[in-house]
C-alpha cells in the first residue's frame, strides 16, 4: 500500500498530471479518427516522448493507451466504424442506438463502463503483479523459451479467418527481428551497414500501423464526407443505469482474465460479453435494434481486457495485443525491459505508472464526457488533410529514431509490406509480436542449449515448459478439428439449399 501511496504521489505532481492530461486528451483524439486504433495512436504518438523523463512518458501512454480504447468506441457508435477487431461488438447495438436518437446514451454508457471495468481490472492488475513476478523469476531458460512459443503460436492461430496467413506474418516478423549481428557475423543485412544493429522496433511499428494503414485509406478514399450523427451531452436515464450497471460488472470479469492470457486479447471476451447479455437481458427483442446491455457489457470487456494485457507485459515481458507491443517498444527505448525482476528493480516507475492508470481512467471520464460533442465534430476533418498528418508523424517518428535518412527509407519500403498485409488480409499482429519476441526466443534457447551442451532434451526439462507444449497440441488439435467439421458440414448444407430450390 505504501508503494502505491508513492505511486501516487509521483503521478499527482503537476507535471506528470499534465502529462495524464494530454495523453488521455491526444489518444482519445487520435483514436476518434476513422480507421485509428489504440496501437497506432500510441505508435504515432512515440515520437513525441522521445524529450521526456520515462515516467512522465510512460503516464502519458498510459493515458494514451485509455484515451485510445474509449476514442474507439466514439468511432464504432457514431460511424460503425470500428478502429479495431475489439470494437466490433460495440458496433452492432451502439450504432444501432445512435440511429434511434440514442448517440448520448450510448456514449455515456461506454464510457462510464470503460472506466468502471478499467478501475477493477487495475486494482486486479495491482493486486496480481506482484506476486507473478516472484514466481516466473524461478523459471528457467527452457520455460521462457516454451511460454514465448506458446505466445507467438498462440496469437498466430486464434487471429483472423486464415491460419495460414497469420503464421506468413509471424515468420515476417521473425525474418525482421533476426537481421542484425549475431556472433560477430552480418546476418540478413543485404551488404547494408545500417542494418548491422538490427532494424528499430519504432520504424516499424510506425511503418507497419500508421504508413501502412494511411496507404491502404488512401487507395480506398471516397470524396463522399463522412455522415456523422449528431450528438448531445451524454446522459443515462434511471433505466438506462439499471440496465448497464450488471453488465459493467459482468463483461470486467470476461475481459480481465483473457486480456491476461498469453493468447489474450479483447475480441473473445467481447463477444462472450454480447452473447452473455443477449441470453440473461429482460429485453432481447432489442438486440439487433439498439441494446444497450449489448454497448455497456463488451465495452466493459473491451476496457477491462486492456488492463490485463499489462500483467503478462510487466511480469514476463510479452506483449499479447498490438497495443501492449507498442508500449512494450516504448519501454525498450528507454533501457527498460519488462519481466520477472522488472517491478523491484524500477519500484518507483512501475508503481507510478500503475497509480497512473487510476489516474487516466478518471480524466477520461471527466474530460471526455462533457467533449463529446467534440469529437464528434473532429469526425469532420477532411480525410486527405488527416492522412497527410498521419504520414507526417510517421515520417518525424521514423527519423527521431535514430535520426538516420536510411530509416525514412526503411519506413516506406516497411509501409508497403503494411499495405500489402491489408490488401491480402495478412494480420499484423504476428509481425509485430514476431519482431519483439524473435530476438528474445533466440536468446532463451542459446542459454538452454549452452547449459545442456547441445542436448535439446533440456528444452522438456522443466514442468511449465511441458504444460505449455501441450497447450500448443491442444491448440493443434482444435484447429484440425475444427477444420475437418467445416469442410464436412459445408457439403451438407449445399445439398440442403438444393433440395430447398428443388
Amino acid at each position: 500500500m505504501d508503494l502505491l501511496l508513492d505511486g501516487f504521489a509521483t503521478a499527482l505532481t503537476p507535471t506528470n498530471l499534465l502529462f495524464a492530461v494530454v495523453g488521455v486528451l491526444l489518444g482519445t483524439a487520435v483514436g476518434v479518427l476513422p480507421g485509428i486504433g489504440p496501437a497506432m495512436t500510441v505508435a504515432l504518438l512515440l515520437p513525441v516522448t522521445y524529450s521526456v523523463p520515462a515516467d512522465s512518458a510512460l503516464i502519458m501512454f498510459a493515458g494514451i493507451y485509455y484515451g485510445g480504447m474509449y476514442g474507439g468506441s466514439t468511432t464504432s457508435i457514431l460511424l460503425n466504424t470500428p478502429g479495431e477487431s475489439s470494437s466490433v461488438i460495440t458496433a452492432l447495438e451502439g450504432n444501432k442506438m445512435a440511429k434511434n436518437g440514442r448517440a448520448a446514451q450510448a456514449l455515456a454508457t461506454a464510457a462510464i463502463g470503460s472506466f468502471v471495468a478499467g478501475t477493477i481490472g487495475t486494482v486486479l492488475l495491482i493486486v496480481l503483479a506482484p506476486t507473478v513476478g516472484p514466481l516466473v523469476v524461478k523459471l528457467g531458460a527452457p520455460s521462457y523459451f516454451a511460454i514465448m512459443l506458446l505466445a507467438l503460436f498462440s496469437v498466430t492461430v486464434v487471429l483472423g479467418s486464415s491460419k495460414l496467413r497469420g503464421f506468413i506474418a509471424l515468420f515476417l516478423g521473425l525474418a525482421i527481428g533476426l537481421v542484425g549481428m549475431n556472433s560477430g557475423q552480418p546476418r540478413m543485412t543485404f551488404g547494408f551497414a545500417e542494418l548491422s544493429d538490427g532494424i528499430e522496433i519504432v520504424v516499424v511499428a510506425v511503418a507497419i500501423f500508421a504508413l501502412g494503414e494511411a496507404l491502404w485509406v488512401a487507395a480506398h478514399l471516397r470524396r463522399k464526407p463522412l455522415e456523422i450523427i449528431p450528438v448531445g451531452q451524454p446522459w443515462m436515464s434511471k433505466a438506462d443505469w439499471g440496465r448497464s450497471w450488471k453488465p459493467w460488472l459482468r463483461g470486467t470479469l470476461f475481459g480481465f482474465p483473457f486480456g491476461a492470457l498469453p493468447a489474450g486479447g479483447a475480441e473473445v471476451p467481447t463477444f462472450l460479453s454480447y452473447v452473455t447479455e443477449r441470453r440473461l437481458s429482460k429485453h432481447p427483442e432489442e438486440f439487433g435494434k439498439g441494446a444497450i446491455e449489448g454497448v455497456a457489457g463488451p465495452e466493459a470487456a473491451n476496457n477491462a481486457s486492456a488492463a490485463g494485457t499489462l500483467l503478462p507485459m510487466l511480469a514476463l515481458g510479452l506483449p499479447t495485443t498490438a497495443t501492449a507491443a507498442v508500449i512494450l517498444v516504448a519501454f525498450e527505448s528507454y533501457g527498460l525491459q519488462p519481466g520477472p525482476q522488472f517491478m523491484t528493480q524500477n519500484e518507483s516507475l512501475v508503481w507510478a505508472l500503475l497509480a497512473s492508470l487510476f489516474v487516466a481512467n478518471t480524466l477520461l471520464l471527466v474530460l471526455n464526457l462533457p467533449l463529446a460533442p467534440v469529437w464528434a465534430k473532429l469526425l469532420q476533418v477532411p480525410r486527405p488533410y488527416l492522412y497527410a498528418g498521419i504520414l507526417f508523424f510517421a515520417t518525424l517518428g521514423a527519423y527521431a529514431a535514430g535520426t538516420s535518412s536510411f530509416d525514412l527509407g526503411l519506413l516506406l519500403v516497411l509501409g508497403l509490406l503494411g499495405f500489402a498485409m491489408r490488401r491480402f488480409g495478412v494480420p499484423v499482429l504476428p509481425l509485430i509480436i514476431g519482431v519483439i519476441l524473435g530476438p528474445r526466443l533466440e536468446e532463451q534457447l542459446s542459454e538452454a542449449l549452452e547449459i545442456s551442451r547441445g542436448d535439446y532434451g533440456t528444452l522438456l526439462g522443466e514442468p511449465v515448459a511441458i504444460v505449455a507444449y501441450a497447450v500448443m497440441v491442444l491448440l493443434l488439435v482444435g484447429l484440425v478439428v475444427a477444420r475437418v467439421r467445416s469442410s464436412r458440414s459445408t457439403p451438407t448444407s449445399v445439398t440442403e439449399k438444393d433440395e430447398v430450390n428443388a
